[in-house]
């Protein structure tokens, strides 16, 4: 196989290549050259937002596409255009965000999404990445894939939830741990998306999945136990009731990455339909597997995990944190 990956350097882009070349794929990754491509890739460089940025694109052929953009639609549609009569297949890493708010527990791809536009500009993620999905479908139709992925962990991830746990829990002492402890929690494993994502395109698959474990994968102990064994850490957890914690103020999610509170939103981000794409093949490696590599991968890089400058950095405030647990 042919491949061309739009990015490709970091989080989700980097999972597809390292997985495409363990595969033996011929493949080119296509970046603004601000990090480097994992070895063996052919590179080219271009930046999707500048006149004439794609200019290295306009010559070659590829089996499959697999495009990571997040930002605006238009950028999506000028490379899909481009690429139209010389790759065989489309592969956008959408996610499911694109679905309206309140999504149900059980909902699948059918349910309602965001308005979007394939040629705007950057507006809000929802709407951006139903843009980028529309792009795609506009430019290679039933030959399109919206990989509509949930929560993303594992090595070099690069927004900070599952690395603030681990080196929150690898610090010790008494650990706010949010309830209740058998939460069920739904994520895939970036390198699972790629392997996925890569035996989609080979099949020639179209149309919108959603691409994250079944729910209850995991739970919020099943996490933070694996996160205490990965680090070797005699960290004790202290389950703490969600209403204590919203009194607290404490924000799920951002302040408590990866945990929301029972109840609507939790439904909505924990509790996806997945059949269809586990019909396709999804198979998610066990949450301390995910958890291990990560550790592993954060020690490698001084513990310190790189940051996307367009998401906030999460994480509990410590004097927050030592005020609740004093009170409890």
């Amino acid at each position: 196989m042919r491949l061309l990956v739009l990015g490709g350097t970091e989080f989700v882009g980097r999972a597809v290549v390292e997985d495409a070349l363990g595969r033996g794929w011929d493949t080119t990754v296509f970046h603004r050259g601000t990090r480097p491509a994992p070895e063996g890739a052919t590179v080219l460089h271009g930046d999707r937002l500048a006149e004439g940025g794609l200019a290295e694109l306009g010559t070659g052929e590829w089996d499959a596409v697999v495009d990571t953009w997040s930002a605006a639609p238009s950028a999506v549609a000028a490379a899909a255009n481009l690429l139209a009569d010389r790759a065989g297949h489309y592969a956008y890493v959408s996610s499911r965000s694109v679905y309206t708010y309140p999504s149900p527990a059980g909902s699948d791809e059918d349910w309602p999404v965001v308005e979007g536009a394939p040629d705007a500009g950057a507006t809000d993620y929802a709407n951006d990445k139903r843009g980028g999905e529309l792009a795609a479908e506009r430019a290679f139709g039933d030959r399109a894939l919206s990989v509509r992925a949930g929560l993303v962990l594992g090595p070099h991830e690069n927004v900070g939830r599952l690395p603030w746990w681990l080196n929150r829990v690898a610090r010790g002492g008494t650990v706010l741990a949010p309830g209740p402890r058998d939460l069920a929690l739904q994520y895939v494993d970036a390198r699972d998306l790629a392997a996925w994502t890569l035996d989609a395109a080979g099949k020639g698959l179209g149309g919108p999945y959603n691409l994250v474990s079944p729910p209850g994968h995991t739970t919020m102990e099943g996490l933070l136990t694996a996160c205490a064994a990965a680090t070797g850490s005699d960290a004790e957890f202290r389950w703490t009731d969600p209403d204590v914690v919203a009194e607290a103020g404490i924000r799920p999610w951002t302040d408590l990455p990866v945990w929301l509170p029972p109840g609507e939103m939790h439904e909505a981000l924990h509790g996806a339909g997945v059949a269809r794409a586990v019909a396709a093949g999804l198979r998610c490696r066990p949450v301390a597997e995910t958890v291990t590599d990560t550790w592993e991968w954060l020690l490698s890089v001084g513990g310190g995990a790189p940051q996307r400058a367009d998401r906030p950095r999460p994480g509990l405030d410590p004097e927050v944190e030592a005020r609740v647990l004093a009170a409890g």
